[in-house]
C-alpha cells in the first residue's frame, strides 16, 4: 500500500438509489452486484441498464465502483458466470470482489485488465494467504473478520498486498459469514446469496416431556437472541486502523435503508477527513456517536480487532430502535424557495425535523407547508407520495429529512 495514499471510504450500494445516497454523503468508493451471483441475491441489486448508468455516474463523480461477484458457485453455472463476466468487459468496473477460486481464474481470463478484490468468504487469515491471492495476481484482500488489528497490520506490512477491512456493520454469527443455518433450516443457502438471517430469530426451549411448553433462554419476554452478533462499529478507532496500513474502510449493509447509509457514510467521511487535516488535532466528536446511535443497529461493538471477547458476545436485547423516523429525500428545490421530496413516511405540516446534510451537524427545522402535485395544500402527506415542502431553509438534492419521535417515559425501576 502507498502510505501517503488517503485511506479509502468504502459503502455497499444496494440499489441505485442507495448509490446515489453513498456518493452524495461522500463514499470514494462503492460496491453493487447484478442480478446474481453475489452474497445480497435479496437486494434489488442492478440490472444491466442500472449498471452502466452507475458506472457514468460514479466516473462523473470520481468515485470507484467495485462489483461483488462473490457467491461459491456450482458447475452446472460455470458457463452462466462466464457469460455474465464477459457482460461486465463493457461496463469496465474498477475492480471485482470475488470469492471462489474457478470464479477468480476465470475472471483473470475473461477480464484479464480488471482488478481482483478477495472477498472476506475467502477467510484470508495470514500473511501467506495473502500473497498467495497475490500471486494469482489479486490487488486486494478483505481480511478475515476474525482477525486482530495488530494481525492485520502484520499482514499489511508483509504482504506486498493492499488489505481492505470492515469499520461498520452488521457482523455474521459463522467463521467468515459462511453459514450453514440458513440452508439447514430454511432451504436458503447463505454462501450463495438467499440467507434468510436465523442468526436474528427469536428463540425458545422446549423440554422432551413437556412438549408444547417454551421456555425462554435469557428473562426477555419476546425470546433469546443466542446467535444475536452485535453491529461493529470502529469509530473510536479510526487512527489505529489508518495506522496498520489498511487501505479501505468498508461499511457493511447493501441491504440496509438510504437512512442507514446517509448517517453512517457522513459520519465516517467527517472523521477520516478530520483525521487526514489534523492526527495530532483529532478526537471523536460527540455528534458522530451521536449519529451512530440514532441508526437502528443492535448494539455497538469492536468485533475482534482487539481480542476481547466481551466485544463479541451476543446481543441478547435484539434491535435498538432509536427515537427518528425517516420521512422524506430531497429529490430536486423549487424556484419559489420549497423542496420537491419523496415521502417515506408519514409527514404532518408543523412537524419538528432534522435534516441531515453532508457537511456538518444536523440542522433543525420545522416543516411549514405541504403542497401536492396539484398546487394544494395539505395538512398532511402519506409514504410513496412526491410533494412540494417549505421548510425554515431548504436543503439540497439528495438530503434527507427526519423526525425526531418523542421517548417514552423510564418504567419505575
Amino acid at each position: 500500500m502507498n502510505e501517503n495514499k488517503k485511506i479509502e471510504l468504502l459503502a455497499p450500494a444496494g440499489t441505485p438509489e442507495k448509490l446515489e445516497i453513498a456518493v452524495h454523503y461522500g463514499a470514494d468508493a462503492v460496491y453493487l452486484a447484478g442480478k446474481d451471483f453475489s452474497l445480497r441475491n435479496f437486494s434489488a441489486n442492478f440490472s444491466r441498464e442500472e449498471m452502466q448508468a452507475a458506472r457514468r455516474l460514479t466516473r462523473e463523480k470520481g468515485v470507484q465502483m467495485y462489483v461483488a461477484v462473490n457467491i461459491y458457485s456450482r458447475n452446472s453455472e460455470a458457463q452462466a458466470i462466464a457469460d455474465y463476466l464477459r457482460s461486465l468487459e463493457a461496463i469496465e468496473p474498477d475492480a471485482l470482489i470475488v470469492a471462489d477460486p474457478a470464479i477468480f481464474l476465470q475472471a483473470r481470463k475473461l477480464l484479464p485488465r480488471v482488478p481482483l478484490h478477495v472477498s472476506t468468504q475467502a477467510n484470508t487469515t495470514n500473511t501467506g494467504t495473502a500473497r498467495f491471492w497475490r500471486d494469482l495476481g489479486a490487488a486486494r484482500i478483505n481480511a478475515a473478520r476474525e482477525l486482530t488489528l495488530p494481525e492485520i497490520g502484520q499482514m499489511a506490512a508483509q504482504s506486498g498486498i493492499d488489505v481492505e477491512a470492515f469499520v461498520h456493520g452488521a457482523m455474521c454469527i459463522a467463521y467468515s459469514g459462511r453459514c450453514l443455518l440458513s440452508g439447514y433450516m430454511k432451504k436458503r443457502e447463505s454462501n450463495r446469496g438467499m440467507c434468510c438471517q436465523p442468526c436474528r430469530f427469536h428463540y425458545t426451549l422446549m423440554e422432551q416431556t413437556r412438549p408444547g411448553q417454551f421456555f425462554p433462554l435469557a428473562e426477555d419476554p419476546r425470546g433469546s437472541y443466542v446467535f444475536n452478533s452485535r453491529d461493529l462499529c470502529m469509530i473510536e478507532h479510526l487512527p489505529a486502523m489508518i495506522d496498520a496500513g489498511i487501505c479501505s474502510l468498508k461499511i457493511e449493509g447493501r441491504m440496509k435503508s438510504i437512512h442507514y447509509l446517509a448517517g453512517v457514510v457522513k459520519v465516517y467521511r467527517e472523521a477520516i477527513d478530520a483525521w487526514y487535516r489534523d492526527p495530532d488535532a483529532y478526537r471523536v466528536r460527540e455528534r458522530w456517536l451521536a449519529e451512530l446511535s440514532a441508526i437502528s443497529h443492535r448494539g455497538y461493538c469492536t468485533g475482534f480487532y482487539f481480542g476481547d471477547p466481551d466485544q463479541t458476545a451476543a446481543n441478547l436485547d435484539d434491535v435498538i430502535h432509536p427515537g427518528y423516523t425517516f420521512v422524506a429525500k430531497v429529490l430536486d428545490k423549487t424556484p419559489d424557495g420549497g423542496v420537491r421530496v419523496l415521502v417515506k413516511n408519514k409527514i404532518l405540516s408543523g412537524d419538528a425535523v432534522d435534516l441531515l446534510c453532508p457537511d456538518g451537524p444536523t440542522r433543525e427545522d420545522t416543516i411549514q407547508r405541504i403542497v401536492d402535485p396539484h398546487g394544494l395544500t395539505q395538512s398532511q402527506a402519506q409514504p410513496g407520495s412526491t410533494v412540494i415542502l417549505y421548510l425554515g431553509r431548504p436543503p439540497e438534492p439528495l438530503d434527507l429529512i427526519r423526525r425526531r419521535e418523542p421517548q417514552a417515559p423510564a418504567e419505575p425501576s
